[in-house]
């Protein structure tokens, strides 16, 4: 049996896709937009707020003047869902830097044969760092209206929580394909 020079789809699959969901979560989980606040009273109507994980910035949007580091007056940060958001992101982010590092021992970069075992368990690895940053997400999106915010304001998702989404979905679907190398495990 001679050995095959051509790396697995699935191996692909998995290193595309596992560092752009990588740059999606980790842009998710620092930019401060995971809600906006509109229409806020006593405020000029084009002010809106940006509420994160870590920040509230405060965006004056005829001027485009932004002032983050807002004070936290209604206790958005004491939150339940906030607080396990800012404990769950970064904890993903350090799970996927580790999926990426065995799952580039495992795929044959200098080898003549890929090792698929190695492969599989850094698929499983990063379908773990998915779930971690999705489980957040999730249950951020669900209290998303039940979070303090002024009376008579309006509530909007930012763009941050969905590409926390997108990199969370992307993660799960590159570490499900690096899975599939456990195939080849039990075909050997």
């Amino acid at each position: 049996h001679l050995p095959s020079m051509r790396t697995p789809a699935e191996m692909i699959v998995g290193l595309v896709l596992c560092p752009c969901g990588l740059l999606l979560t980790l842009t998710g989980t620092l930019a401060p937009s995971w809600r906006q606040v509109s229409l806020i009273p006593d405020q000029p109507r084009d002010v809106v707020w940006e509420q994160g994980i870590w920040d509230i910035c405060r965006e004056q949007q005829s001027t485009h003047d932004r002032l983050c580091g807002q004070a936290d007056e209604l206790g958005y940060f004491e939150e339940v869902p906030v607080r396990v958001a800012q404990g769950l992101m970064p904890s993903s982010l350090v799970v996927t830097l580790v999926g990426l590092v065995v799952a580039a021992l495992g795929v044959r970069c200098w080898q003549p044969e890929p090792r698929h075992l190695v492969a599989g368990v850094a698929g499983l690895v990063l379908l773990l760092s998915g779930l971690m940053s999705l489980v957040p997400s999730s249950w951020y999106t669900q209290e998303l209206w039940a979070l303090p915010a002024p009376p008579g304001s309006t509530l909007s998702v930012g763009y941050s929580l969905v590409l926390s989404y997108l990199g969370s979905c992307l993660e799960i679907l590159g570490g499900l394909a690096l899975a599939l190398s456990f195939h080849h495990c039990c075909k050997e």
